[in-house]
């Protein structure tokens, strides 16, 4: 049951034939770009109040705002989100949650937080399926599909046609 005017949580997990440790290195991994994770770059300090960014390769665009909430290697991290496009509802919360099970670990995301007031509801679950398949074949083959990837070189070109609430500059002067 959820309140007036809340939406439900978006809970999707899957199976990754790698050791727990190996999945949180990649969904923690800073500074350099995450190809399962819309080839962006995460870029914060694992620690809670933490700011959070998730960046264009180029670090020209900023795609998601955040703050750390919780971490506890290597079995979860939660942060806030906030997709700078959208342009209605609070920030949103992402937690991972890692078990291992046999041959492997389980990912569970749960992104919760949602009210009628988010225009991204809808788009925001099929972007986690993608995610985690994304991810399961990232660590478990060591390369992403080849359709992906022209995929993302062919947004990179594009990158400028993003509207200006994603550029940089602006975002660090409007939350700092």
């Amino acid at each position: 049951m959820t309140k007036e005017g809340t939406l439900p949580d978006h809970v999707l997990s899957i199976h990754i034939a790698a050791p727990v440790e190996r999945v949180w290195d990649e969904i923690t991994r800073t500074g350099r770009v995450q190809p399962a994770l819309y080839n962006t770059i995460l870029d914060c300090q694992l620690a809670p109040g933490s700011r959070l960014r998730y960046y264009s390769p180029d670090r020209k665009r900023v795609f998601i705002l955040g703050e750390v909430v919780d971490v506890r290697p290597p079995t979860r991290f939660s942060h806030t989100y906030r997709f700078t496009t959208w342009k209605g509802g609070p920030a949103t919360l992402v937690t991972w949650e890692l078990a291992e099970e046999d041959g492997g670990c389980r990912v569970t995301v749960t992104h919760s937080g949602w009210t009628v007031d988010h225009e991204a509801y809808r788009k925001t679950a099929g972007g986690w399926v993608e995610i985690l398949e994304l991810l399961r074949r990232e660590i478990e083959d060591g390369v992403l599909p080849l359709k992906t990837r022209i995929l993302f070189r062919v947004m990179g070109w594009f990158l400028f046609l993003m509207p200006r609430s994603t550029r940089t500059e602006l975002v660090d002067r409007s939350d700092p």
